[in-house]
């Protein structure tokens, strides 16, 4: 009887053992499986994030380019103009420039938030340039437009616009190629 009590008791060990075994085996799949899981599902979020934050940088770089060509609009009809009459839709352009170079500084990165700010003082430059050059001007008779009186300035201001806003262009492209 002895040896069936041993032979009992070997057999339960044994299977408490491999039971035992059998649960800390389980229980480390299991935890590896929800490592995994939760390894993926903080690698999707930061994905998804940074692809909210390259759509949102998009945006941004687009409306500032709008507001650039509605300032750029505003301008061109002022150097048309044989006064300053216009100046106040100019202003109403500026101030959408600032509002729009004001998210572009929020969603970044630091290179172009630099370029739009340096389109935004280029366009506020020649602003003031052009409402100098109105101010100073006496009317003639034949009613030339700055345009025309003023051409080889208008042609700088033109050239500076469009080398700034292709600075921008160029080093918002690179942020959203890094970001994507």
């Amino acid at each position: 009887m002895q040896d069936t009590v041993a032979v009992a008791l070997i057999t339960s060990m044994s299977t408490l053992a491999a039971a035992g075994m059998t649960g800390v085996i389980g229980a480390w799949a299991a935890r590896r499986q929800v490592t995994s899981h939760l390894t993926g599902a903080r690698e999707e979020r930061a994905e998804q994030r940074a692809t909210e934050r390259a759509q949102r940088r998009r945006d941004a770089y687009v409306g500032f380019l709008g507001a650039c060509d509605q300032a750029y609009r505003s301008l061109d009809r002022n150097w048309r103009q044989e006064s300053g009459a216009g100046h106040g839709e100019t202003y109403q352009a500026l101030r959408g420039l600032d509002e729009a170079y004001n998210i572009v500084l929020l969603e970044g990165p630091e290179e172009v938030a630099r370029e739009a700010e340096l389109v935004t003082a280029s366009i506020n430059g020649e602003s003031r340039e052009l409402r100098r050059l109105l101010g100073e001007a006496t009317p003639e008779p034949d009613g030339d437009p700055p345009a025309d009186v003023h051409g080889p300035r208008r042609r700088t201001a033109i050239e500076e616009r469009a080398r700034r806003r292709d600075s921008f262009v160029d080093a918002a492209r690179a942020a959203l190629e890094q970001a994507g």
